[in-house]
């Protein structure tokens, strides 16, 4: 039985069956669904690899988990002394009822309803983050501490941290109420925004690692598509986002792992149908009035979707990014901008905007005057790239900056 498959299978399934199980016993018993759904895992791996593989694994999982469920919570009396005075529906109380079963139809309601209750705003950005990639998305401690550049023992007390505060402020496994939901799904969107970056922008070198992180994100995306409260423009407009820059994902390492930029990626890796199915959530999120950041870094993000250089293409960026930084201002954004202007006016015209930025702790910052200033004064630009190179985080950038280095030395020895 190949490890791979099950790996995948535990990703797969593993968050599917917390969020059932929690939902049906509550929060506050979301480590022992943690504890019921490895040990599931653990009997398939044993079992399976006598008897082979289930015609269907995955309603073998459900079926075996539910069983452990079950004897689990009627052995300790939890389900009476516990749970059946939580609950407020008298029908709840029988066990058999579709309150607990795999049905896809629980199986996405359950998950949503997790989504939400994570992103509550009463946890902390990262650890929200942790706790998503954990109970939402299957992956293990050892990958979540990767992600995070940190070990086993600080993800640990992190995400038991997060669960205790689940416990404390009694986070229900619901949506939130009518009033609630616009605001509630603001944090739910940032959350796998962010999610998403900490794979696309990933410090960690486990390629593998960084994309499953990525279609993670889309996955929980696409998954707020299917109920009609969270299915808004600016849900769209996110998941659209995320499409176009996940379409260049596999373009921009080399196989030795070597960072290629933009302009020197090969257009024939880009994955096409990532690109239309952008595109489709684009047009889907182009209803009502809201005008979102997602609207408009999913925007400037399919112009970039075609590498023709013209200034056409950099003044539209350059508008996007003029509305960007006034609707939501960020010094990432102000950069951006500054390059969209230097790309279509030229270095004389956004110098001047670049050196009132002053983001002296920011090496893509001194990585754009070395650029503003190559044309103009190139000891200035070597000396703008080498601090750029010092500030730069990893040796992917490091290596980047080098060649920028070289290539400046080479144009004046010419």
């Amino acid at each position: 039985m190949e490890k791979e498959f099950l790996k995948h299978l535990f990703q797969q399934e593993f968050s599917k069956m917390v969020a059932v199980i929690s939902k049906r016993y509550g929060l506050q018993h979301i480590e022992q669904a943690e504890d019921i759904v490895s040990e599931t895992f653990l009997l398939a791996t044993e079992t399976w690899k006598i008897k082979g593989l289930p015609a269907n694994p995955s309603a073998w999982l459900y079926t075996v988990a539910k069983q452990k469920t079950l004897s689990y919570f009627r052995r300790n009396k939890i389900f009476e002394e516990k749970v059946v005075p939580a609950l407020s529906q008298k029908q709840e109380l029988l066990e058999g009822t579709d309150e607990f079963s795999f049905s896809e139809e629980n199986i996405k309601d359950s998950q949503l309803q997790m989504l939400f209750a994570i992103c509550t705003p009463e946890i902390a950005s990262e650890a929200q983050i942790g706790l998503a990639l954990r109970i939402l998305c299957g992956f293990g401690i050892d990958e979540i501490a990767e992600a995070f550049l940190s070990n086993k023992e600080t993800i640990n007390k992190r995400l038991f941290r997060a669960k205790e505060k689940l416990r404390t402020e009694q986070i229900q496994l619901a949506f939130p109420a009518e009033n609630e939901i616009v605001k509630r799904l603001d944090n739910v969107l940032h959350i796998i925004y962010l999610l998403f970056s900490e794979g696309y922008y990933s410090k960690t070198q486990n390629q593998i690692l960084r994309k499953d992180f990525c279609i993670e994100a889309l996955r929980l995306g696409v998954l707020l598509t299917a109920n009609e409260k969270t299915n808004q423009p600016k849900t769209n407009a996110l998941i659209a986002l995320m499409c176009f820059h996940a379409s260049r994902f596999d373009a921009r390492q080399s196989s030795e792992g070597e960072q290629i930029l933009y302009e020197q990626q090969d257009e024939g890796l880009w994955d096409q149908e990532l690109l239309s199915r952008g595109i489709y959530f684009l047009k889907r999120s182009a209803t009502g009035e809201e005008l979102s950041t997602y609207h408009l870094e999913a925007k400037i993000a399919y112009c970039h979707c075609t590498k023709e250089d013209t200034v056409e293409k950099w003044e539209e960026i350059l508008q996007l990014y003029n509305q960007l930084v006034i609707i939501n201002y960020s010094p990432g954004a102000a950069l951006n901008r500054t390059f969209a202007l230097y790309k279509a006016n030229g270095a004389a015209v956004a110098l001047p905007e670049a050196e009132k930025l002053k983001l002296d702790n920011n090496h893509f910052y001194f990585i754009l005057l070395g650029e503003l200033y190559k044309s103009i004064d190139k000891t200035k630009a070597k000396e703008y790239f080498e601090r750029s190179k010092i500030l730069a985080k990893t040796s992917a950038e490091q290596q980047l900056i080098q060649e920028k280095i070289s290539q400046l030395i080479s144009d004046e020895n010419i």
